[in-house]
């Protein structure tokens, strides 16, 4: 019977959902930036005589007195990754210093006052990333005591921890931008970012985005709560992916005891400072009750029903976004659920550098779907209803920021800004134009120009073969499928 049951009420919310997201041009809190809309656009003749970098875009200048960056991969001889290097002190981040120039009044030079100083924490982050050349960092901003320092970051709310992210594998260098920021005009919560250059104890490393981790923050970021005292009571983030190196994090749930899930899950938030081992317990079986509850033939039922659990806007919309993006890491590796106290679970995405068939290993076919094999979605797509609803807001939101007149104008709008930006980072980082970083050959770009090109074809492929075959979806729920579950 499920929400059908429910009444009227949770119907018309749920469709007063759909409508405001498609209302909010500037996203659910009304104040989603997009910096290529917003910031300083490039001229470079104003203030640059040529006698050191001159750039429109915030500029970060990061020293660590010339000590190497933590984080590097460990492996043997069979390339089986062994672990990771640390400081000469055994710990995984190391001490340095940050400036930060993100001034829209004028352009930006090393030479420059900087508008936030601060001592830092940093290492080297992500998986397969960290084997590339140009590397991704997370950076804990501190004081001189040692302490995490909340500080705005480009505009950003002000918070300790930042993600740098360097395109590599992308060489349109816009995807991750892209992304966060569109999926933020229609979901609750997608990570604030701005484009920025780096140099790094003296060199300069190119184009990077600043990103906002996923973790919860007074009035930003994941808004869950804080844990509180003397009990297990806490709001709490999830991680699908490949565990921790924390051992408290990491926890199994009844996905993972089933074989639904062969990733593991590990907990992001709180922090393992704030962590016992029996709040571990507690959020594990929560989830686990959750997911007995979704995978058993009760699923839809008026007692059991999954949409007492989950926010079901929230899992539609990201079902759509990383469906229509092909980013099939979602639903196995980066995934992430979070839920307050007394809340109900909400997706939030992460990481679309391979979106968009730039997967390294392999072609992202656009004439398939992927999203209803994953975990949860596998039996969320078993309910008619969820499958109904996915198709409705599909076509809505192709009807305004997926349709192809959007995108394609929103690419070349950020394009357009990054402006000689570009070129010094291909400067850098040109090399790899040359080297066959995805197979086959024929999907490496030769210039950044076809890069881009590339992106735009893939995104206008999928679209135009989801629209003709989204109702391909509904076999999945069909009684002749699902009728097991569906009595």
């Amino acid at each position: 019977m499920k929400y059908r049951i429910l009444g009227a009420t949770a119907t018309v919310l749920m469709l007063a959902a759909v409508v405001l997201a498609a209302v909010l041009s500037q996203g659910v809190s009304g104040q989603r930036v997009h910096q290529h809309l917003t910031a300083r656009q490039s001229d470079a003749g104003c203030d640059c005589d040529g006698s050191e970098l001159c750039t429109h875009l915030p500029l970060v200048i990061i020293d660590t007195g010339g000590l190497e960056i933590p984080g590097e991969p460990i492996v043997d001889e069979n390339r089986t990754e062994l672990g990771f290097t640390t400081t000469s002190e055994g710990e995984a981040m190391l001490q340095g210093s940050i400036r930060v120039m993100s001034s829209d009044a004028h352009n930006h030079h090393p030479s420059d006052e900087p508008d936030l100083e601060s001592e830092i924490l940093i290492r080297i982050r992500g998986n397969s990333s960290r084997y590339f050349d140009k590397k991704n960092y997370l950076l804990r901003l501190t004081s001189e005591s040692g302490a995490y320092r909340n500080e705005e970051m480009m505009g950003m709310a002000p918070h300790y921890e930042w993600a740098l992210h360097g395109p590599y594998l992308d060489k349109s260098l816009i995807r991750n931008y892209m992304w966060y920021n569109i999926t933020g005009e229609f979901m609750e919560y997608a990570p604030n970012v701005r484009f920025c250059e780096l140099i790094l104890n003296g060199e300069y490393m190119g184009l990077y985005v600043m990103v906002e981790t996923l973790t919860n923050g007074e009035d930003c970021r994941i808004n869950v709560s804080e844990p509180i005292d003397g009990t297990n009571e806490t709001g709490y983030l999830l991680r699908l992916d490949r565990g921790s190196g924390t051992p408290i994090k990491n926890i199994e749930t009844f996905s993972n005891y089933a074989y639904r899930n062969l990733q593991r899950m590990d907990i992001q938030y709180p922090r393992s400072g704030d962590l016992t081992a029996e709040m571990a317990d507690a959020i594990a079986q929560e989830f686990s009750d959750f997911e007995k509850s979704l995978y058993s033939y009760d699923y839809d039922t008026d007692d059991y029903g999954y949409y007492y659990d989950i926010d079901v806007q929230s899992f539609l919309d990201y079902f759509i976004i990383n469906e229509f993006t092909t980013n099939y890491d979602a639903g196995w590796l980066s995934t992430y659920i979070y839920r307050d106290i007394g809340g109900k679970y909400k997706m939030v995405i992460w990481d679309f550098n391979s979106a968009n068939n730039n997967y390294n290993q392999s072609t992202m076919q656009p004439q398939r779907f992927e999203m209803q094999l994953a975990v949860w979605f596998y039996m969320l797509c078993k309910d008619e209803y969820f499958v109904e609803h996915l198709i409705s807001r599909y076509r809505e939101l192709r009807s305004g920021v997926l349709s192809d007149a959007y995108l394609e104008q929103y690419i070349d709008d950020v394009v357009a800004y990054l402006g000689d930006a570009v070129e010094r980072n291909f400067e850098v980082w040109g090399y790899t134009f040359a080297e066959e970083m995805v197979v086959p050959a024929d999907r490496n770009p030769a210039d950044h120009d076809q890069a881009v090109e590339m992106l735009k074809s893939a995104i206008f492929h999928r679209g135009a073969w989801m629209d003709e075959n989204i109702d391909i979806l509904l076999q999945y729920c069909h009684e002749s499928k699902v009728k097991k579950f569906n009595h």
